[in-house]
C-alpha cells in the first residue's frame, strides 16, 4: 500500500479516536485546563502527530499510548471528585490577590504576577481602578474573579425594592428557515402560535433566518433580506399603556361627575385597576 494512503488512513483513524477521547474527558478538558490536563492534552496531540506522519511507526503502540494517556487523566479526575486534598494537589488552589481593598503583594510574587499583570486582569473584568476592588482571587484556571466594592456595584432590582417577574431564557424557534419544535415546547407554545405570529408580521417561514421567542410570548425575527425591516413586538407595551389610560380615565370620570354613587363607583374601580397594574407591571415592563 502506498505510504500516502497509510498516512491518510492513520490521520483519519487517530483523529476520530482523539475526538471521542476529548469528548469523554468532558467539557472541562476543553474550556479550563489545569496543569495535569494541559500536559495530557499536549502529549495526546504529540502521539497523534508522530504516528500520523511516520508510516513505519507501529499503530498499535499509538493506540496503547493514547489509551494510557486517556485512562490516567480520567482516573485522576475521578479521584479529584472524591478527595479535596488530591484535587488541590492536581488542580491547584485559588490565590487571593486583593482582600478588603488591599493588594496582597506576597501572593502576587508567589504567583509570578507583576502589577501590570494584575491591572490587565482587572481591566478584563471592566475594573480600571484597583481601589474599586473589594476582593479578587486568582483561580486555578488562571482567570481572575473580581468583587467590586459595594458602592461600585451596579444597582439591582433588589437594591431598589422592585419586584421582578421570573424569566426563562429565550428560545430559538426558527433557524435557517426551519421550525424547531423542542424550543417551542420549552416555552409551552405550539406551531399554531408561531404561524399566527408570522402571519401578523406578513412573513413566511422560508424568509426567516432566525426567530427567537421569550417567556412572555414575544417573537423577534431576523430575515434573510436585510433590507426588510421587521417591527419589534409591541403587544405588551401597548397593553400596559392601555391599562394606564383606562385607570386615568376612571379618575377623570370620578372628578367630573357630581353623582356621589357614580363617583364612588369610578374611584373604587380606579383603585382596583391600579392594584391590577401594580401586580402585573413586573411581567409587562
Amino acid at each position: 500500500m502506498p505510504e500516502w494512503i497509510v498516512v491518510v488512513l492513520r490521520s483519519f483513524s487517530l483523529l476520530i479516536i482523539l475526538f471521542f477521547m476529548t469528548k469523554w474527558l468532558g467539557k472541562k478538558q476543553i474550556s479550563q485546563l489545569n496543569v495535569f490536563e494541559y500536559i495530557s492534552g499536549i502529549v495526546l496531540g504529540g502521539i497523534v502527530a508522530i504516528h500520523t506522519i511516520d508510516p513505519n511507526a507501529n499503530i498499535v503502540y499509538a493506540f496503547l499510548s493514547m489509551f494510557i494517556w486517556f485512562i490516567v487523566p480520567l482516573c485522576v479526575e475521578y479521584v479529584s471528585l472524591k478527595s479535596k486534598r488530591f484535587r488541590d494537589f492536581t488542580e491547584g488552589k485559588s490565590t487571593v490577590l486583593i482582600q478588603d481593598g488591599k493588594i496582597m503583594e506576597d501572593n502576587l510574587k508567589k504567583e509570578g504576577y507583576s502589577t501590570d499583570d494584575l491591572l490587565e486582569k482587572l481591566r478584563d473584568n471592566n475594573v480600571f481602578l484597583a481601589s474599586d476592588v473589594e476582593f479578587a482571587v486568582l483561580e486555578p484556571s488562571g482567570s481572575l474573579s473580581v468583587l467590586p466594592k459595594k458602592e461600585n456595584q451596579p444597582l439591582t432590582a433588589k437594591d431598589l425594592g422592585l419586584n421582578v417577574a421570573p424569566e426563562k431564557e429565550p428560545q430559538t424557534v426558527i433557524m435557517d428557515g426551519e421550525m424547531l419544535l423542542e424550543p417551542l415546547a420549552n416555552l409551552s407554545l405550539n406551531v399554531n402560535w408561531l404561524e399566527t405570529e408570522l402571519d401578523k408580521q406578513n412573513v413566511s417561514i422560508e424568509n426567516v433566518f432566525l426567530a427567537q421567542a421569550d417567556n412572555q410570548g414575544q417573537l423577534y425575527l431576523d430575515l434573510y433580506d436585510d433590507k426588510l425591516a421587521v417591527p419589534s413586538p409591541s403587544e405588551i407595551p401597548l397593553l400596559l399603556a392601555t391599562m394606564n389610560k383606562c385607570q386615568a380615565d376612571l379618575e377623570l370620570f370620578a372628578l367630573a361627575t357630581e353623582n356621589q354613587h357614580s363617583k364612588q363607583l369610578y374611584e373604587r374601580n380606579s383603585k382596583k385597576l391600579q392594584q391590577a397594574i401594580d401586580l402585573i407591571r413586573p411581567y409587562l415592563s
